[in-house]
Parts: structure tokens; sequence; C-alpha cells
């Protein structure tokens, strides 16, 4: 099992690499970057825009924008090249691509993620800012959604076919197929001060002068902002794991194991519980650090924008638009790392749930 943590671990190193790689590769190629866009701003005349830039010295840059510049920036047209220069350090631009990829490699190593480029404020600041909001919509939605998606999914497999079975499966797939943001607005017209009642609050994690509540007002007020949108993003998310639940106990009842085990006078709860749970769990346990990361890091982007919940999922949409590619970069490097950590956490957890896995084994 050690020799197995630590080429996996080994492993992670090569696969970040290559994911950064790629990413940086496809900016250098993407139009619209800081640069292009600070050199857009001044060919409009965006004064304000000029002053942060080259600051004291922006007139002068202004009063000599006649004189042209070579570069092959799009809107550099008109700017003087040392103008266009100095934006490119403001921004790290002016050193060779290979040369700024291995520094910023260099410092992630450390975790140095630098700053904003449009924010005053460092990334990993920033990041951290916006963690508390995906940690609780991702961490919440998930052990909600496996709570009741098992033991659903369990008493789904024993009464396969009854009317139970029926109706809730009908339940699950209408759910499924109804998209979350839809919920989510129907739900902030109905019961967040929309067009109708104010039940629940629309904006934040927590009410004005949360920190003077007492422990038991806070805990209380934390779940009552966070009740819309785990209900938004949980109506479609109980579908794959409760059918999926229900399929792999279908799927192991049937075998031969469970005939013996019921014939030497086991109860169906022992049977279930002490012999097929552990098997059947096994693709239970496979697809859970998907739906962790995929609700954590990219499931709440619409849930956030609705319910004015300021988290990474809307962090990392107006990086990108924004072209900041600081931030950009930092989340993708962060989860990158999670992804790559959960899914040994899994394959670790494979062997807690079934020990008769032979890691040791593997190539990989």
């Amino acid at each position: 099992m050690g020799a197995y943590i630590i080429r996996r671990l080994l492993l992670m190193i090569p696969t970040v690499f290559g994911i950064m790689a790629v990413s940086f590769l496809i900016t250098q190629f993407a139009p619209g970057g800081p640069v292009e866009q600070a050199l857009a701003n001044l060919s409009g005349q965006n004064t304000g825009a000029l002053e942060r830039v080259t600051g004291s010295e922006g007139g002068d840059f202004a009063g000599q924008q006649a004189q042209g510049s070579n570069s092959s920036y799009r809107g550099s047209q008109g700017l003087p090249p040392e103008l266009v220069e100095r934006i490119e350090k403001q921004f790290g631009f002016d050193k060779p691509p290979l040369e700024r990829f291995f520094s910023m490699l260099g410092n992630y190593l450390r975790f140095d993620f630098g700053e904003s480029y449009y924010r005053d404020i460092s990334v990993i600041d920033l990041i951290l800012e916006k963690m508390p909001v995906s940690i609780s919509l991702g961490l919440w939605m998930t052990l909600i959604a496996y709570g009741v998606s098992i033991p659903l999914g369990i008493a789904k497999a024993v009464r396969d076919g009854s009317r139970f079975d029926v109706w809730t499966s009908t339940a699950i797939i209408i759910g499924y197929a109804v998209p979350g943001f839809l919920v989510a607005i129907v739900l902030v017209v109905f019961f967040a001060g929309g067009s109708f009642w104010q039940f629940f609050p629309l904006r934040g994690l927590t009410s004005p002068g949360w920190e003077s509540f007492p422990w038991w007002q806070q805990v209380l007020d934390y779940f009552w902002h966070l009740a819309l949108p785990i209900f938004a993003m949980g109506l479609g998310a109980f579908a794959t794991a409760t059918l999926l639940t229900k399929n792999s106990f279908l799927d192991e009842i049937g075998k031969q194991y469970v005939v013996t085990a019921r014939a030497k006078g086991l109860t169906e709860n022992q049977v279930l519980y002490g012999h097929v749970f552990r098997n059947a769990m096994m693709l239970i346990i496979a697809g859970f650090p998907g739906a962790f990361i995929g609700v954590f890091f990219g499931g709440s982007l619409l849930i956030e924008t609705i319910f004015l919940l300021d988290g990474l999922g809307l962090l990392g949409y107006l990086s990108i638009v924004n072209r900041d590619y600081p931030v950009v970069f930092a989340t993708l490097y962060i989860f990158s790392l999670m992804g790559l950590i959960i899914g040994l956490i899994s394959d670790l957890t494979y062997m807690w749930v079934d020990p008769r896995l032979d890691f040791e084994g593997r190539d990989v």
C-alpha cells in the first residue's frame, strides 16, 4: 500500500505539469489577453485606464500617440512603443513564454500565486475569500445527496418492481430532467422575495451581525441561507446515485453467495449489510470523487449567480472572461491537485470497503 501511494503521488507531478502546460499554451493563442485589453482601453481614450497603467507620466505618453507603435498587439496602433513595453512589463509579458511558464511553476510549488491583474489583492487571499461558499455548497450537497441516495437505492432494490419503486423512480427522473437553474429561479420567485413570499434570504452565507449571534443561532442562520441553493442543486443530484445504488445492489443480490448466505439462516439485514453492501458500494465509491469535484468546482456557477453567492465557480468564470490569468492558473492548479488527491483517497477507500483489493500489484 505504501509503495502504491508513493507511485500515485509521484504520478501527480507530470499530470499537473501537463495540465498547466496545455492551459498555458492555449492562453498564448487566445485573443483579448490582458495586454490587449489595456491597449484597447488606451486606444479608446480611456484616461482613467491610462492613469492606472502609466501613472503620472500618462499625459506625456498620450501626447506621443501619434508616433505610432510597431507592436503586434491589437489596439496598439497609435500608441508609443514605450507605453506598450510598460504595459507588457506590468503584466509580466515582457519575458519569453517559456521563462514565464517555468517561473510560474516555481512560484506555484511554493503556493505563491502572485497578484490579481484587476483586483488589489493577492490571488491566494482572493481564493480563500471565496472558498467558504464553494466548500459549503460542495460538501453539504454531496453529503446530503449520498446520505439520501444510498438508503433510497437500497430500499428500491429490495422492493424492485413494487409501487414504491415505480413512484420513486418517476419522481427521481422528473427531478433529474428539470434543470437546477430553473428550479433556483422558481425558488427565488416564490420564496426569496421575487414576487411572492420572503421566507429565505437571497445573498451570502450569513446574515448581517452573524458574529454576535449565539452559536445555535449562527448554525440555524447558516443553514437558512443554504436551504434554497442546496435544494436547487440537489433535486437532480439524487437520480444518478440512487439508480446506481439500486442497480448495483440488484446485481449483487442475484449472485450465488447471497443465496448461500440466506440458506445459512442469515437475516435479510445481515445479508444486505454484511455481504452485499461491501461489494455493491464499489461503484458508488468510484463515482464519489467525480460527484464532489463536479459540485465543488463547476456545478455551482449558475446557483452562485442566481442566489448571489460569491464562490469559486463565479470567480473562475469571471477570471476567464476578464483574462485575469493569475487567478485562472491558480484555481486550475488548486483544482487539479485536489482532484488528483481525491482520486487517491477514493482508491484507498476501496480497500477499506473491500480488503481483497491488492493495490501493491497495480502498475499505477
